[in-house]
């Protein structure tokens, strides 16, 4: 296959310097260059940078990925300490699961309560309640 960075950068929708970036602090050990010094991305590649790129928007932090890495490099051999670091993530996320879910629940009350003020089913006496 052989992409260059502008290549990879379209098929995943992350700007070039995300992936600079990553490869910078070590969370891309397997990137191939050719003659010139060019990065060169196989779909191995891709698909890696994508689940990077999912766990960077769930808000893990580089180092964490970077010690997922280096116990990857190391083999089968660390596998239940990257799962016990993903269980742990995974953990924070239901955590943030939950707040998101309230919060979301908040703005949809809201959101009613100005369709009832607006179709004068409501008076705004309770704006800054969230009782029904």
């Amino acid at each position: 296959m052989g992409l260059s960075i502008k290549e990879a950068s379209e098929r995943l929708g992350i700007p070039p310097h995300t992936i600079r970036y990553y490869e910078k602090e070590g969370l891309l050990p397997f990137i191939q260059r050719d003659e010139h010094g060019n990065r060169i991305f196989e779909n191995k590649d891709l698909d890696w940078i994508n689940l990077m790129t999912c766990f960077r928007v769930t808000g893990m932090p580089v180092a964490v990925l970077k010690h997922i890495v280096d116990l990857a490099l190391q083999g089968d051999s660390t596998i239940s300490e990257r799962r016990a670091i993903l269980e742990k993530h995974k953990e924070e996320l239901k955590k943030q699961q939950l707040e998101l879910d309230r919060a979301f629940e908040a703005v949809n009350y809201k959101l009613s309560k100005y369709d009832s003020i607006q179709n004068g089913k409501s008076d705004s006496s309770s704006e800054f309640t969230m009782n029904p």
